[in-house]
């Protein structure tokens, strides 16, 4: 159990992964949280600070979760890299499901808000650096280059099974052969993905 802050910022988080940016208000949080009305209003005034700080938890949050797959794994090669981002996806489609709505979200709400962008993208950067780890780690010959070709389908893959969910849900495939494309392409290939 956290500080009474993060408690209410882990419920604002719940408000935006259930009802999106709009569904932000301080009595929808203080429902969520199972608090008496006026409580998040107490700790944040406007919604304004209040969509400002749950950026910032949502980073820390989103942080954590990295870091956690991070002490669990170190993917040495590209094979790996794939299990490991499958495993991250069913994370964030499943138990973080909540968490990963409110990321996409923020993301929008960040391309309205450039205040909101600039959080973001402080609060990622270490998120970057372990993913830019993995790839070195997994025979990336330039990681800085090869980063967004598989986060960018990463998060796509994971955009659409929350706004289409499948039972069968299992990426594995794909990732294997993007890791194998991007980390080992055919000898000969010039200019390789």
């Amino acid at each position: 159990m956290g500080s009474r802050r993060e408690d209410v910022l882990d419920a604002a988080i719940d408000v935006v992964g259930h009802s999106g940016i709009r569904g932000l208000t301080h009595r929808r949080v203080d429902a969520a949280a199972a608090l008496p009305s006026g409580s998040t209003s107490n700790l944040f005034r406007t919604r304004a600070a209040l969509l400002e700080a749950v950026v910032d938890r949502f980073v820390d949050r989103e942080r954590h979760n990295w870091e956690e797959l991070a002490l669990r794994s170190m993917p040495t090669t590209p094979s790996e890299l794939a299990l490991v981002m499958t495993l991250f996806a069913h994370e964030a489609t499943g138990r973080h499901r909540a968490l990963t709505l409110a990321r996409y979200a923020i993301l929008v709400e960040a391309g309205i808000q450039p205040g909101l962008r600039a959080r973001l993208l402080a609060g990622g950067a270490r998120v970057n650096a372990w993913f830019l780890t993995w790839l070195g780690a997994a025979g990336s010959t330039d990681p800085s280059r090869h980063a967004p070709l598989l986060m960018n389908h990463w998060t796509g893959v994971v955009l659409h099974e929350l706004a289409v969910p499948d039972s069968a849900f299992d990426p594995s495939a794909q990732f294997q052969a993007l890791t194998a494309a991007v980390l080992n392409p055919p000898s000969g290939s010039v200019g390789a993905i």
